[in-house]
């Protein structure tokens, strides 16, 4: 964490000054803002703890509750998610109090007694490595927190208008075109005019339905009872995560923050035709007695109920996520995102997940646009990113689901579950996302040099050594959610290709750090250049570096010494992401994603590609 640049900080350097909007934020909503969020669930609040970054927008959230969610039907937080976590500054709080998945175990009918169930595989959680974050479960309503204190620490200062319920909108032609009309419970109404709307209001989402979107799909007549409960039992494995199958149906089986608390989702069977919603009234006690016959010879003695309920699994994606037609030209002024979107199983633990990318995905562009960085256009790439994810996410789940709502005798191999698992764990753990070539995604031209970094997927992140204090460090941890691109250098120090580059980005007439960095600003207000050596740490002497990697920030011009880094003897970043040994330049979004991979010698595509997205300063 860096601080002090500004004069010295002896409080808690997480809360930043207040500015612009965030400077005697009134109490009573404003006639007009920027930006309206509805709903307050995990897309909403990361879209105003990212929009808290940008104190000069007026963003306001509204939430029908009259507080804070007490209890969350969510819980699995995938590695994708604890990454985004890192970026806003909480991930090793919420990790330590977090359960954390290592493994999932398996569990089959006994071949030689099938009224009694065996475990018959293990299965690491994360077997290929893909992130250095684990994989948590934790209440949603925790998670919330997490972004409500960011939201509420950050300079912008935005805090949940709660008690205030969406009526519905209407989009014109004036400077704000939303006009948004909200009750309260005692029947006091309000009009917001707004210049964008961003709908997180759940499956049933009222601001969906303004804007005239569907949310295509359906059942699959299959129903599932979900509690979390404090119980004794002698099952062996009630601490580790499970698929449990028997001949009286499947369990899967999620240890629970505490050391004590868990979550079953039990098998209630097929919904007959007609059914019309009849087997969400099934009683607890039957979800019980369930429970205890599919799990043969073991007993259940549930002592509390935190929480339970009875659904139908659905899958649906929205036909599109704004309120512009298909083939449209016009800027989109209405959004939405989470379950608004898309809706599935809850078994597969993505939907809290995908969610918070969709905010992700939207609040930084949001922020861009309405600080003049970039322009309308760059709105219009949420919904084409996002809806191929949310269909991708179904299709995943209802495979998913099917499997686990198979009969033993179903499966071709009592293993074929456990294979499907570790088959498929990059989709679950959130990283086989990549986005297309587009105006803030590149093309694949220049991959090769940079073959463990794929442009339009996730920056992976990877160790390194911070060359001006020996400190060992992830050089993906140093990247917040403040809005800013980065761009990486990767090069020799001994590279005359690395000076030259840095040298014309530090002064060439066509470089981006000129043209979009606003005067008066620190120099990496925009952009967040970082260099990482091939050598040893104690091989760079600092006074080698370009200037453009050792920045002046703040009101005295001090030096930022923590963009210089060294590739690690025993993990070489180099080896590790496969990255040329010529050089290479990798750009990474706001939110995280590769962008582009390019040699030292592309100036002009550089400054092409950033010409594309942003806006002259």
């Amino acid at each position: 964490m860096q601080f002090h640049h500004h004069g010295y900080v002896s409080t808690d350097p997480r809360v930043r000054p207040a500015e612009g909007t965030g400077i005697d934020r009134p109490d009573d909503l404003p006639d007009e803002v920027d930006v309206l969020i509805v709903g307050s669930g995990p897309a909403g609040m990361l879209l105003a703890a990212q929009l808290s970054q940008y104190p000069s927008v007026t963003t306001r959230l509204v939430e029908k509750r009259e507080g804070r969610l007490v209890i969350g039907q969510a819980d699995g937080i995938q590695a994708r998610s604890v990454e985004t976590f890192q970026a806003f500054g909480f991930a090793e709080r919420i990790i330590a109090e977090a359960y954390t998945i290592s493994e999932m175990n398996f569990w089959t009918p006994d071949p030689a007694d099938h009224a009694r169930i065996i475990r018959t595989a293990r299965a690491d959680d994360d077997p290929h490595g893909i992130s250095e974050f684990p994989h948590l479960i934790v209440n949603q309503a925790r998670v919330l927190d997490y972004y409500a204190e960011v939201a509420a620490i950050s300079p912008g200062r935005i805090t949940p208008d709660y008690g205030w319920e969406f009526v519905g909108l209407t989009v014109g032609e004036a400077e704000r075109p939303v006009t948004v009309q909200l009750r309260r419970a005692d029947g006091e109404e309000r009009t917001v005019r707004a210049t964008y709307v961003v709908g997180c209001d759940g499956a049933r989402s009222r601001v969906r339905e303004a804007i005239g979107r569907k949310h295509i799909g359906g059942q699959s007549q299959h129903a599932w009872g979900v509690m979390d409960v404090l119980a004794v039992t002698d099952f062996p494995d009630i601490r580790t995560k499970c698929a449990i199958q028997s001949e009286a149906g499947s369990i899967l089986h999620i240890p629970r923050e505490g050391g004590y608390l868990f979550r079953m989702y039990v098998d209630l069977g097929e919904v007959p035709e007609g059914d019309h919603g009849a087997v969400r009234a099934t009683p607890l006690e039957t979800i019980i007695a369930k429970a205890n016959d599919i799990l043969g010879q073991y007993t259940l003695e549930v002592k509390d109920v935190a929480w339970w309920s009875v659904y139908e699994v659905g899958h649906r994606v929205t036909d599109k996520f704004d309120d512009v037609e298909v083939g449209g030209d016009a800027a989109p002024h209405v959004f939405i995102c989470g379950d608004a979107c898309h809706t599935h199983s809850a078994k597969a633990g993505q939907g809290m997940n995908v969610s918070m990318q969709d905010g992700f995905n939207l609040g930084w562009k949001l922020g861009s646009v309405l600080t003049g960085r970039a322009p309308e256009e760059l709105l219009a790439t949420y919904s084409a990113e996002r809806q191929v994810i949310a269909q991708n996410l179904i299709d995943f789940d209802r495979e998913w689901s099917g499997l686990m709502a198979k009969k033993p005798e179903e499966f071709s191999s009592p293993a074929e579950l456990a294979e499907f698992y570790t088959r498929t764990a990059e989709f679950p753990a959130g990283f086989m996302t990549q986005y297309t070539p587009s105006i803030i995604t590149g093309d694949d031209a220049h991959q090769r040099l940079a073959e463990g970094f794929p442009v339009g997927k996730r920056f992976k992140s990877a160790p390194v050594v911070r060359i001006a204090d020996a400190v060992p460090a992830h050089l993906g941890h140093h990247a917040k959610a403040d809005g800013r691109w980065r761009i990486y250098a990767f090069a020799d120090t001994e590279a005359t290709a690395l000076g030259e580059w840095a040298q014309w980005l530090s002064e060439g007439a066509d470089s981006p750090l000129r043209a979009h960095t606003p005067a008066g600003t620190d120099p990496d207000s925009v952009f967040d250049v970082k260099v990482v050596y091939q050598q040893d740490h104690s091989e760079v002497e600092i006074p080698t570096i370009p200037e453009v990697f050792l920045p002046r920030v703040g009101p005295f011009e001090l030096i930022d010494y923590e963009k210089i880094y060294a590739a690690r003897p025993e993990d070489d970043i180099f080896e590790s992401r496969g990255l040329s040994r010529d050089g290479v330049v990798v750009v990474v979004r706001p939110d995280q994603y590769v962008a582009q991979v390019l040699p030292f010698s592309a100036t002009a595509e550089l400054a092409g590609f950033f010409a594309g997205n942003l806006l002259p300063a």
